[in-house]
């Protein structure tokens, strides 16, 4: 038996998915550090979802990092914490990133 599968609960299955579908959408967004807000930048989303999304950086950032996201159509941030960082081509990072306030309604906000 390996390490994962030995860490793992009786009750828990081989997969463990996400509970919540993401959906592959553009939304433009403000993102800023809660470290130091003058770090921030436009930038979109690649996936939503209801309490996380996966955002687009210049940056590197680091898992329990906060951040500050905008969507611009909406004007209200979301305090968020990075879950994962994972370095994309030309120097861009994919940010996953969970609300901490609750749900976030995205409905209307795609520029695609």
């Amino acid at each position: 038996m390996t390490r994962f599968a030995q860490s793992r609960r009786p009750d828990q299955g081989l997969f463990d998915g996400r509970i919540e579908k993401r959906l592959p959408t553009s939304v433009p967004v403000q993102l800023a550090s809660l470290e130091d807000p003058r770090a921030n930048e436009r930038t979109l989303t690649e996936n939503i979802s209801f309490h996380g999304a996966c955002v687009i950086s210049k940056r590197s950032w680091r898992p329990g990092e906060g951040s500050l996201i905008t969507p611009l159509a909406l004007g209200f941030s979301q305090v968020a914490r990075v879950i994962y960082c994972l370095q994309r081509a030309g120097n861009r990072f994919c940010l996953g990133v969970e609300f901490s306030d609750g749900a976030v309604e995205w409905d209307g906000l795609s520029s695609a």
